[in-house]
């Protein structure tokens, strides 16, 4: 029993000191030397812009409350995922007259899988051009550069999607128009 006992003491030991603290200081260290020590970066959880001087975000199933991410879990075929869907997309349209109903792209009337999604595809950001220009009283041509200048593009060119950060878009926006 001795043979066995002893051993696996050790190794008990040995696991709860590398477990609980050389593994959980290693995992702080790395987290203090990266972007924002550590702290997170809000421009990668998505933010709530509804008014209309602002690029509207992605809809979220959980307002955008990062404590809870999730999908709505409703599908395609459920009557109240479409009703509200349908809701999301006459809203889009009193805002933006502009707009055709089959101009919209899915993504600005439809959350994310993570209810958390910060960004928005390029045509989401240029069918609102027209709204923004007109309330903030700027040239569309200004903002189609802006729209351009933060698109970002897929990694090495076929990871990813083009997508835009509305969050850093809008801060970009609220700069251009001081």
């Amino acid at each position: 029993m001795k043979n066995h006992l002893f051993p696996a003491i050790k190794l008990t030991l040995l696991s709860m000191v590398l477990l609980t603290l050389v593994y959980p200081a290693f995992i702080w260290a790395i987290g203090l030397f990266s972007i924002n020590g550590g702290k997170g970066d809000l421009e990668n959880i998505g933010q709530k812009f509804t008014e209309d001087r602002y690029f509207w975000s992605r809809p979220s199933a959980v307002d955008y409350n990062a404590a809870g991410s999730a999908g709505s879990n409703k599908g395609p075929s459920n009557p109240d995922y479409l009703a509200l869907v349908q809701s999301r997309k006459d809203s889009f349209l009193i805002h933006n007259p502009t707009v055709k109903s089959n101009e919209i792209p899915v993504d600005i009337i439809t959350a994310s899988g993570s209810g958390l999604d910060p960004n928005i595809s390029p045509q989401a950001a240029r069918i609102q051009i027209a709204r923004i220009a007109q309330i903030r009283k700027l040239n569309e041509e200004k903002l189609q550069t802006l729209v351009k200048e933060y698109t970002e593009f897929p990694t090495f060119g076929f990871f990813g999607i083009e997508k835009i950060n509305v969050l850093k878009l809008n801060t970009a926006l609220d700069k251009l128009s001081k």
